[in-house]
């Protein structure tokens, strides 16, 4: 199942400008322990004075409401003044607030002209987006091709939902020839950074042998670390599953499930 979207990933970043770098500063190392008012305090002049750095790290301050109250309106205002100079991140958080009607009215198309522009500058949070959109035509006419080209650019960045989702159109043939290798290829990417639906679905490819000869212990494997992360579909599928298996076998694959998450999924074949 596709996951739709996520909100913005809170980055400190590097004033430009060497004649505001010490006010710039002092606000950043106000955020970094927790003195929220003082950041807002530092960057807001900067932010007047037209600073597209800190005119999104207000954004995101108003719409976490730290040091301020929580002002999606105000957020939507600094996100924007960011955005049109250029800033790939705004960009990415002002397209989020029109996809979610924050601050700003609903309005689909112009979360995917942000996202857009923030896609078109490698932003990866946008460019899944766009994939979203894309495939469930929203906002736009449902294009699977369109979709999958921006998933894989996503998903080439260490995206997890995004190479999850390339796995899901791989394996069922949305946009692109049907190709269980390819399916398996982008499922396992994502599952080695944790992402829960990969495993599972990691588990059914190993369960049908499906681009992998078929391997039940493996299979189970994969449904118990899913499951362990609350995916549903790896919880049912790892009970079915152990009883076609003999006691051994799946003590094994219980153990080679341990090995994985101590490993942070490294250590898991």
């Amino acid at each position: 199942m596709l996951r739709l979207f996520r909100g913005a990933v809170l980055a400190l970043m590097l004033v430009p400008s060497a004649g505001t770098a010490q006010d710039f500063d002092a606000g950043t190392e106000a955020y970094r322990n927790s003195d929220f008012s003082t950041a807002v305090r530092q960057w807001t002049p900067l932010a007047e004075q037209g600073n597209a750095i800190a005119q999104r790290n207000l954004g995101l301050m108003y719409e976490g409401g730290q040091g301020v109250p929580q002002d999606y309106a105000e957020a939507a205002k600094w996100y924007r003044l960011a955005a049109e100079q250029g800033n790939a991140n705004a960009q990415a958080n002002l397209g989020y607030m029109y996809n979610n009607g924050q601050g700003v009215p609903q309005d689909d198309a112009e979360a995917l002209k942000w996202w857009r522009l923030a896609a078109e500058q490698g932003d990866a949070s946008a460019q899944y987006n766009l994939g979203v959109m894309y495939n469930k035509g929203q906002g736009v006419l449902q294009d699977y091709a369109e979709g999958l080209k921006w998933y894989r650019l996503a998903a080439e960045q260490g995206d997890a939902s995004a190479q999850y989702n390339l796995g899901v159109m791989y394996n069922n043939g949305q946009g692109v020839l049907q190709d269980y290798a390819e399916a398996l290829k982008w499922y396992r990417l994502a599952a080695k950074q944790g992402n829960a639906s990969a495993q599972a679905n990691l588990g059914v490819m190993y369960n049908n042998g499906q681009g992998v000869p078929q391997d039940f212990l493996t299979a189970h494997m994969w449904y118990n670390l899913g499951a362990s992360n609350g995916n549903q579909l790896g919880f049912e599928n790892r009970d079915i599953i152990a009883k076609q298996m003999i006691p051994a076998d799946v003590s094994e694959a219980q153990r080679r499930a341990r090995v994985c998450l101590a490993s942070g999924y490294q250590d898991c074949d």
